[in-house]
């Protein structure tokens, strides 16, 4: 008995024949049955699964730049921050030095004035006690002179 197409029972084929172009096409049709039913939604579901993991992660490394960026605009701000006090602080420290460097000529002013008006004080009272002294040291000059003398001494005699 012939089959057609060659489907032969018994026998080992060396030779192609009709049944290669049906397994072709049946294995055509799995192919095209397998992508439509299986392949396709396993793709798409890998690839949105993907698309996921990666916009995460794509997402996950822009905030991570963000906070990087934002961290370098704040020591950048803390920075300015900080020279900006220390600006400050050294141009109120430079008032406060210049007006206790004022007030310190000041003091030093009225001390040295009073210094000299003490010293002329105390020049004005040596003198007086120097003419004091002289007066009363001419006064003892005489009466010693008198007592030595025995008689009282004119102002003639006292020169």
């Amino acid at each position: 008995m012939v089959y057609p197409l060659g489907f032969a029972e018994n026998s080992i084929q060396l030779v192609p024949d009709g049944t290669l172009v049906l397994h072709v096409l049946i294995i055509l049709v799995m192919v095209y049955v397998l992508n439509a039913t299986l392949f396709k939604p396993i793709n798409s579901i890998l690839a949105a699964r993907e698309k996921r993991t990666r916009g995460r992660l794509t997402e996950a490394q822009e905030i991570l730049k963000s906070v990087s960026e934002k961290l370098v605009e704040y020591e950048r701000a803390l920075r300015a921050a900080r020279t900006e006090a220390y600006a400050f602080t050294e141009h109120e420290r430079g008032g406060e030095l210049q007006e206790r460097q004022k007030k310190l000529d000041e003091m030093r002013a009225k001390l040295a004035a009073a210094v000299a008006s003490e010293k002329e004080a105390i020049q004005n009272q040596a003198a007086a006690a120097r003419a004091t002294l002289e007066a009363d040291a001419r006064g003892i000059a005489v009466e010693i002179g008198s007592r030595v003398l025995s008689r009282p001494l004119t102002n003639a005699d006292s020169n």
